[in-house]
């Protein structure tokens, strides 16, 4: 683990958009193309922001996400699939796209994306930490044992939460209650994750995920310090509540 922060969330952002372009090149220099998982949400903002005005050869990468709620239309502002059409796809025009979607027959759905994510490993992976310590919608306790490269979960309270404190929903009773996940396993199977991780909101959570003492599913972004090449970028926010000597800052 290689820890960055930065003083505010664009310069954070900035960093972890340059990182993630030259992990894209190595990929396509080395195989072809690069496989590329996103996340998506509010904490991602400046990232994308960055990413999307630096040269790379997008038209070699293919790009996977990270999850989207049961029966929610592309079209609702809090879908990750407009998130990002809007902040990704219609920027950059990648080769190739493939999203999660939660409507229709979404056993089929599951069944298909997990075929095409399973094809070869995903080269580069951005994977957000929530303010419950999830990755992706795998909340705690996080399911750490299923093999599936999808699976379909219940949201939690906290997660809930955060969703409607983004503003992406009016009220908690308007959030989803179920969504579709990339599990933990699948996501540990990615050559390369970077976490980007701004604002107070996320001190607790960056905190547990570091000083825990154990690996745990009730803190599920702490599996990702057993990721042989994870890094995390923060700003100053973000890292105010950790011990800054646990940490192996680049």
């Amino acid at each position: 683990m290689k820890v960055y922060i930065d003083a505010n969330a664009e310069l954070m952002g900035k960093r972890a958009a340059e990182e993630t372009v030259k992990r894209i090149k190595e990929a396509v220099e080395a195989r072809g193309e690069c496989r590329l998982l996103l996340s998506t949400g509010a904490s991602q903002f400046e990232m994308f922001d960055a990413l999307v005005r630096m040269e790379a050869p997008w038209d070699q990468v293919v790009m996977f996400h990270l999850d989207e709620y049961v029966n929610m239309p592309a079209t609702h502002n809090a879908s990750f699939r407009k998130y990002l059409t809007e902040r990704f796809i219609d920027k950059v025009h990648p080769k190739a796209y493939y999203f999660v979607n939660g409507e229709g027959d979404v056993e089929e759905n599951l069944r298909q994306l997990s075929k095409e994510v399973r094809k070869a490993p995903i080269d580069v992976a951005l994977i957000g930490i929530g303010e419950n310590g999830h990755i992706a919608f795998n909340d705690p306790p996080a399911d750490f044992d299923t093999e599936e490269a999808y699976i379909l979960v219940e949201l939690e309270e906290r997660c809930k939460r955060q969703q409607m404190g983004e503003g992406w929903f009016a009220t908690i009773d308007d959030v989803p209650s179920r969504a579709i996940t990339m599990t933990v396993s699948q996501i540990m199977k990615s050559r390369t994750v970077l976490s980007v991780v701004p604002g107070k909101r996320k001190a607790q959570a960056i905190k547990m995920t570091i000083e825990v003492p154990e690996v745990t599913n009730q803190v599920p972004a702490t599996k990702l310090r057993e990721h042989p090449d994870w890094m995390l970028f923060l700003d100053e926010d973000s890292a105010s509540e950790v011990d800054r000597e646990k940490l192996d800052l680049a």
